[in-house]
């Protein structure tokens, strides 16, 4: 089978020739409680540029990336099949965990010490096949297309679980920072869970702020910027610090800033020096982080996916050009989501 690898860390650029090699390697041979899966599209993802430059790198190289899987059933497990052959699911960023710790039996395998993430512990979607654990693997509703529901898997969910912390009430105020897949998600669940709810966006772009005023948003400004109204909550989605000491300055007191970010740049100290306590964390603000996303919370979302009729914009691309994808994506140039073709259905 075709495969896109990754086999060493490296800055992407422009003008470099890689990251990904599109190898033929074998089809992986499932472990007698693994489900073989022919993979049909898989969404490109920010965390798919940390684990290639370094920031959150595979254990091991060379390895598959992609953690926004759709496919088809290819082979079951040897015994508590839950699927059929031929049946269309999906893969998401939880690949793993023990089971046995108190974090999962709170039902929060997320924080799990052994978790393990598909596409950089274990072989993801940049190929034709792919193995995974049966309950780390999820129907895709037939409301769905392949292309839609690939981007909904990580951008989606982290989107979903992100808006679950904010404890957000219909009629209130949320702020989003940054405007990228999740965020477009974000902004359409709000819309089919809180109708009465306003949106303000926070974006770089004047693209991207045009984007969220079509989609719904009630108002669109640059970093930095003041909205009409102090926000109820803000979910944060960029790599850096500023927009966070940013959104404090606009939250509401009693509020809460939710952190979606995997990492932020430059980790110092430094970074916080600028933080007024009075003006920024004082009268009760709450920060909180997102940490990975677990089964409930994509089973939750595509369901409500579903029924809403919430799809994301996409751009498609075939499997040898997901070197172009991640360029693009990381060179800022991003409407809606990435996704590459692998094989029709």
């Amino acid at each position: 089978m075709k495969a896109m690898r990754l086999h060493r860390l490296a800055p992407i650029s422009a003008d470099s020739d890689g990251p990904l090699v599109l190898d033929e390697v074998p089809v992986p041979e499932p472990a007698p409680d693994e489900v073989l899966i022919r993979v049909t599209t898989c969404g490109v993802c920010h965390t798919e540029l940390d684990e290639i430059e370094g920031r959150t790198p595979p254990p091991t190289l060379p390895m598959t990336l992609g953690h926004q899987v759709v496919g088809t059933v290819a082979r079951l497990p040897t015994e508590g099949a839950r699927f059929k052959v031929g049946q269309r699911v999906g893969v998401a960023w939880i690949a793993s965990s023990c089971g046995q710790c108190d974090y999962c039996r709170e039902g929060r395998p997320n924080l799990c010490p052994d978790f393990k993430a598909t596409g950089r512990d274990c072989a993801g979607g940049y190929a034709e096949y792919m193995t995974a654990r049966p309950a780390f693997v999820y129907p895709i509703p037939d409301a769905l297309s392949d292309e839609s529901a690939a981007p909904l898997l990580c951008a989606g969910a982290i989107g979903y679980r992100s808006l679950k912390l904010c404890e957000l009430s219909d009629g209130q105020r949320l702020g989003l920072t940054g405007f990228g897949a999740s965020g477009h998600l974000v902004l359409k669940m709000v819309r089919f869970l809180y109708p009465s709810a306003e949106v303000a966006v926070f974006a770089r772009s004047a693209t991207e702020r045009a984007h969220a005023l079509a989609l719904g948003a009630a108002w669109a400004g640059a970093p930095g910027e003041a909205p009409p109204h102090l926000l109820h909550a803000i979910i944060d989605t960029t790599p850096v610090w500023k927009p966070v000491l940013d959104a404090l300055r606009v939250l509401r007191p009693g509020g809460r800033l939710v952190i979606n970010a995997i990492r932020k740049e430059g980790q110092d100290i430094d970074q916080w020096l600028g933080l007024s306590y009075p003006e920024q964390l004082w009268m009760e603000k709450e920060i909180k982080s997102v940490a990975n996303i677990t089964p409930d919370d994509v089973r939750e979302f595509l369901q409500i996916a579903a029924e809403a009729g919430i799809a994301p914009e996409v751009q498609v691309y075939a499997l040898a050009d997901a070197n172009r994808a991640l360029k693009e994506l990381r060179a800022g140039q991003i409407k809606g989501a990435k996704v590459l073709r692998i094989a029709p259905r």
